[in-house]
């Protein structure tokens, strides 16, 4: 377990579930998941983990990295006929037909909100023109996202014994995705409209902050949840596998982790130091004990440099730990 569960005193009755792993757990927690994991969106800090390295079925919850390789990839206003392969695909649907004209983005809702596994299809052949081209691609954008440890065979996860991810992997999935406006725009959309279609996802009424991102389940996979939510500046992303009460749990390890962790400013974009000065400022969750761990260090290679010149090098570290550096420029003299 991380050691934000160790600093959520003020949390102690939210918090109750996440004590370190071997201990009992007070009888009011929810059940615990097969694999979870809590990351910041902004710096990938990884604030929770339980048993978050252990590849597993995901359900639905693949739809993420099926939509945002769509809203990265395509033009959201393409046509996309459905094609005999997508239509009629078992599971969740937006009973799309065969020859039925849809946009991407008309996909994508329905993608997302009703979960509709024909909508994966299409979207698949549409970008790749076969779901094993897409499955490829889909394993090789995970991995440039971070998800190195991740294995994908269709756009929508139903089972398939060779479609594996991670706790930590689909985190960082959802974290890649949840800095895209547009993907943000659609799953936390409760109810899209043009197409009557209502979001399945609780945690978009029941959780305070929350915006999106995807429910999942199969038999195999049992109950799935990716959930962002954002309070007081910072944004997480929780991920529970195999989840009885994934709803619960969810809210649990979020609040948790708000209430232990909060984002701090280190520098800012500007910030005068030693005669230079930095271009890009730098925030990091970071719990109340870390912050007077922090340690910041000038480097001066040339403290002579013309103004506008790297004169230098800037770097953040926790407990030796290097968090961030960025070169110093010259200011004017």
């Amino acid at each position: 377990m991380n050691k934000f569960l160790r600093c959520a005193s003020a949390a102690a009755a939210l918090a109750a579930a996440l004590l370190p792993c071997g201990t009992a757990r007070q009888a009011h927690a929810a059940q615990p998941s097969l694999a979870e994991c809590v990351a910041e969106v902004s710096s990938r800090r990884i604030l929770h983990t339980l048993h978050a390295e252990t590849p597993l079925p995901v359900a639905s919850t693949t739809k993420i990295l099926t939509a945002i390789i769509l809203i990265e990839d395509c033009d959201l206003l393409e046509k996309v006929v459905i094609p005999e392969e997508a239509a009629g695909v078992e599971g969740s649907s937006i009973y799309a037909k065969a020859g039925e004209v849809y946009t991407v983005e008309e996909l994508l809702y329905g993608l997302m909100l009703r979960s509709g596994n024909d909508a994966a299809a299409a979207l698949a052949l549409h970008h790749s023109g076969s779901i094993e081209d897409f499955a490829r691609e889909m394993t090789r954008r995970a991995a440039f996202y971070g998800a190195t440890d991740s294995k994908f065979a269709n756009p929508h996860g139903l089972p398939d014994k060779r479609h594996r991810t991670t706790a930590r992997d689909l985190a960082l999935i959802a974290a890649h995705a949840m800095q895209n406006e547009t993907f943000r725009t659609i799953v936390s959309t409760k109810y899209y409209a043009p197409r009557a279609w209502a979001n399945k996802n609780r945690m978009l009424s029941d959780y305070e902050g929350a915006a999106g991102i995807k429910t999942g389940f199969t038999a195999e996979a049992g109950r799935c949840l990716v959930t962002g939510a954002e309070r007081d500046g910072m944004t997480l992303v929780s991920v529970v596998l195999n989840s009885p009460m994934m709803y619960e749990r969810s809210a649990e390890i979020l609040d948790a982790a708000f209430a232990a962790y909060s984002m701090t400013q280190l520098c800012h974009a500007g910030e005068a130091a030693e005669g230079c000065t930095v271009r890009y400022g730098f925030c990091y969750p970071l719990t109340e004990q870390e912050r007077s761990l922090i340690k910041k260090e000038i480097f001066l290679r040339d403290p002579n440099a013309q103004a506008g010149a790297v004169a230098g090098e800037m770097k953040i570290t926790l407990e030796n730990r290097l968090l961030f550096s960025q070169n110093l420029y010259m200011m004017e003299r």
